[in-house]
């Protein structure tokens, strides 16, 4: 790592040391090596390649999905004193022009550009004359269609810089990547022979909690009763859902928005910077908000609705909390949640334009991930081992940080009616599914336990005092533990795996952890900074009024975290103000003094208030 680096870091974007992983991917990209760097959300995937883009010669190339990623990272680009542009849709194709002209004069560091711009002669004219240093490949899990974001123009990024006259270094991020989905960036993308660095996933501060209520609406405003003041989003997994809910909050007297693919793009944009700039506090949006949002103020994200898959999720869930703070990650599950996503993946019809086999196996995955989301509903483990363990990482049993293991629990034996369950399944030929299971063990008399002679079997009626909602839950257990499986073909029949069958034959017994009656828990944490309120509420006021005159959001100028070292620390001189984390030499220049006159006003009064 050159000192250069180190130098960029701190007079731009004010920070003195780098985060995990950060360090050894800026020194591979600046030896002139591909990477592929996986880090949870906030973990500062940006710094990986602005870092580099700096320090390079010629420009660099960032490709983005999304017009809010690139103008939020843009902003903030600029307020640093780095010079960026971005190339959309939301420009006219005389400011495309206007920026392909300053890019050609090399007065931009970086320009941000979605896939499908890479396809359009005029750009790909620029980019044969252009120095291209260094292209960074962002949201890269998009170039797989076992990823989540599946997008095909992904798929014409590697053709692209084929056909550069040199080709630059090329480094890929994401967030969420299983092993396949990791295999497809590196295949696709045509990386050579990359460094791959991931960080692991684990958020310390996010706070995990699936909540199973009666009424989802009812449990909403309690949660937001006491978060009262707070930001956050309250994700919905669809668009009738955001609009009932973004309507009964507005009735209600929260200050809340609206956002999902049904409205125009002048709404759309309107709204999600009334949130950016803090005019709003709730954006209540489906999945089409947020990938790329970089506003480091979200308090919590609250699920109204199940998620498709584990990925999807923990990518939502990571917007809380990127300033480092304690935040909430809230799940309100529902069964109907399931049969609503099941549809979804029916019906989708982004795949459409794959061959029949290859859709089928699509289609097939989609299942699976979607049952492995239940299972993150329904299990009564640590929530953050589950998640962590889905991605290949591993993880205590306990991380005192979600609500399984801040409640009371106990382990219990299930030895029995595990038995029973594997046994049922065994002498039913594995031909059936977990509905089927359920009502053979209850002694169902419905008519496809009767036409099918399945009150014949020995375990016909063994568990008929036991309840659905019990059995379920084992069977569920038994399927997280791989004990059985389930088939992918659309049917989800039940099958043993060889694990099962010490079970069956007494050799192994089996516990699972069962939550008892507990009120809810909440992590409330703390910065672990001594803070004025006041203070803070002060140095906030200022940075809006800079935010408004700038016409960017107010984290761009500085985030709250930055303002809550403030705080505490109380510089009052430029040397003290550089040494808050987040406050670069650009952003020093540029307000510090009006940030210190304030804090300066206010230590005054506070001395005099004590005479």
């Amino acid at each position: 790592m050159t000192e250069k680096a180190y130098e960029v870091l701190k007079t731009y974007f004010g920070y003195n040391e780098f985060r995990s992983g950060q360090k050894e991917l800026i020194d591979h990209l600046l030896h002139g090596k591909d990477c592929l760097g996986i880090m949870p959300t906030g973990a500062g995937k940006s710094i990986c390649y602005q870092v580099p883009a700096v320090l390079s010669k010629g420009i660099t190339l960032v490709i983005s999905p999304l017009i809010s990623l690139m103008k939020d990272q843009v902003f903030a680009l600029l307020e640093a004193g780095i010079p960026a542009a971005y190339i959309n849709s939301s420009l006219t194709p005389a400011q495309q022009v206007k920026v392909i002209e300053n890019a050609g004069q090399n007065r931009y560091k970086l320009i941000y550009v979605a896939p499908e711009r890479l396809e359009l002669d005029l750009f790909r004219d620029f980019a044969a004359s252009a120095d291209i240093s260094f292209i960074s490949v962002d949201e890269a899990h998009c170039v797989s269609q076992w990823g989540q974001d599946f997008r095909p123009g992904y798929l014409k990024i590697a053709q692209f810089i084929r056909a550069l006259p040199q080709r630059p270094v090329v480094g890929a991020f994401t967030a969420t990547a299983t092993t396949e989905v990791k295999q497809d960036i590196v295949s696709l993308l045509e990386l050579k022979e990359p460094f791959v660095m991931t960080t692991g996933f684990d958020r310390k501060n996010l706070y995990f909690e699936v909540q199973k209520p009666v009424d989802k609406f009812t449990a909403l405003e309690r949660f937001l009763e006491r978060n009262q003041n707070k930001t956050g989003i309250v994700y919905c997994t669809t668009r009738k859902v955001v609009e009932d809910v973004c309507e009964r909050l507005i009735l209600q007297g929260y200050s809340a928005t609206r956002y999902h693919a049904g409205l125009s793009d002048k709404e759309r944009r309107l709204n999600q910077e009334d949130f950016q700039f803090d005019r709003v506090r709730i954006m209540v949006a489906t999945n089409a908000f947020g990938m790329g949002i970089d506003k480091s103020n979200i308090a919590y994200v609250l699920h109204f609705n199940m998620p498709k898959n584990i990925e999807s999720y923990y990518q939502e869930a990571g917007r809380a909390g990127r300033d480092g703070e304690p935040a909430q990650c809230i799940l309100l599950y529902s069964k109907q949640d399931v049969s609503t996503n099941l549809f979804l993946i029916e019906k989708d019809k982004e795949n459409e334009e794959l061959d029949p086999v290859t859709r089928r196996e699509v289609l097939a995955k989609d299942r699976e991930r979607l049952q492995q989301m239940n299972f993150y509903c329904t299990t009564t483990d640590c929530l953050r081992a589950h998640i962590l363990r889905y991605f290949g990482e591993e993880s205590p049993d306990f991380c005192g940080n979600c609500a399984n293991c801040n409640g009371r629990s106990e382990d219990v034996d299930i030895t029995v009616d595990t038995q029973k369950i594997l046994s049922c399944i065994v002498r039913a030929q594995e031909r059936f599914g977990m509905l089927t299971i359920i009502d053979i063990l209850r002694g169902s008399k419905n008519e496809k336990i009767k036409s099918n002679r399945l009150d014949q079997l020995s375990t016909y009626g063994i568990m008929e005092t036991e309840s659905k909602e019990y059995i379920r839950q084992v069977i569920e257990f038994l399927l997280v533990q791989a004990y059985i499986q389930t088939t992918s073909d659309g049917y989800q029949v039940l099958k043993i795996r060889p694990k099962a069958f010490a079970v069956l034959r007494g050799q192994q017994k089996v516990s699972m952890r069962v939550m008892r009656q507990d009120s809810e828990k909440l992590s409330r944490g703390a910065s672990g900074l001594d803070i004025d309120q006041e203070l803070f509420r002060r140095l906030k006021e200022l940075r809006a009024k800079i935010a408004k005159v700038q016409s960017v959001p107010a984290f761009v100028i500085f985030t709250d975290a930055s303002l809550k070292e403030m705080c505490a620390k109380l510089p009052q001189n430029m040397k003290a103000f550089l040494e808050i984390s987040g406050v670069g030499q650009t952003k020093a220049d540029r307000y510090g003094e009006r940030f210190m006159k304030l804090i300066r006003a206010y230590c005054q009064s506070a001395a005099e208030t004590e005479l």
